[in-house]
């Protein structure tokens, strides 16, 4: 199968205001969150990129956009991808959630939580994998085993799929980081994902190209005694 490269959007004008975004429209790049999408065209100049597929809220959109125009690509836009629809906790301070029964669910159990008027995060993850593997198939029959492919999306949207890919109950997803304008790469294959890269915030990414002599498809055997590491 393919390898997928899981972006989370660059850092935005709600991100560290306190206020949970949600769906809101309006909700673009901060400046800062500018400079690193036009970095992100850097990050990537060593890596092959076969396809992008993105959530349909702006801040993705923005985040890609330096790249798109360089590589002379088109992402497709998966509403699986979308942020969590927090329902009536959307445009709220997150200082005012604090005292809620839900907050403490959501950190600790949140397999369980439902956002009133909204989305539980249990069928977050479950429509989000649903999506990339989906799409790692179609790229995969498309462009073949060894394609490499980019989806943009959102921190607990990318947080759930890199537990599903651990094998990690949703209970633990908190226990994963995911930063604004990260990457993490996972590597499907027929019985288990490989997890390569998770909140990589701007180390070497050539590892990533797969050998001009390596067009057979990934094994989903893992190496016994660990990687030996790139050639």
């Amino acid at each position: 199968m393919a390898t997928v490269i899981l972006l989370r959007h660059a850092r935005s004008t709600a991100n560290g205001a306190g206020v949970l975004a949600g769906r809101r429209p309006g909700v673009g790049l901060s400046e800062r969150g500018v400079e690193q999408a036009d970095g992100l065209v850097r990050r990537l100049a060593g890596v092959p990129v076969d396809a992008v597929v993105t959530s349909p809220l702006e801040r993705c959109r923005q985040t890609l956009a330096p790249l798109l125009a360089e590589r002379g690509l088109t992402a497709a836009v998966e509403p699986e991808l979308a942020e969590v629809e927090y329902g009536d906790w959307t445009g709220k301070a997150i200082k005012d959630l604090l005292g809620e029964p839900l907050w403490q669910v959501v950190q600790q159990h949140p397999s369980a939580a439902v956002f009133p008027g909204g989305e539980g995060l249990a069928g977050v993850q479950a429509r989000a994998v649903a999506a990339i593997r989906a799409h790692d198939a179609r790229i995969t029959a498309e462009r073949g085993p060894r394609a490499v492919w980019v989806a943009c999306s959102h921190g607990d949207v990318i947080k759930a799929v890199l537990a599903d890919a651990l094998g990690v109950h949703l209970d633990g997803f908190q226990r994963i980081v995911v930063d604004p304008a990260s990457l993490s790469v996972v590597q499907y294959t027929h019985t288990r994902p490989f997890v390569l890269r998770v909140n990589d915030n701007g180390g070497d990414l050539s590892g990533l190209v797969p050998p001009p002599d390596k067009t057979d498809e990934p094994s989903s055997d893992a190496v016994v005694g660990g990687s030996t590491g790139a050639v």
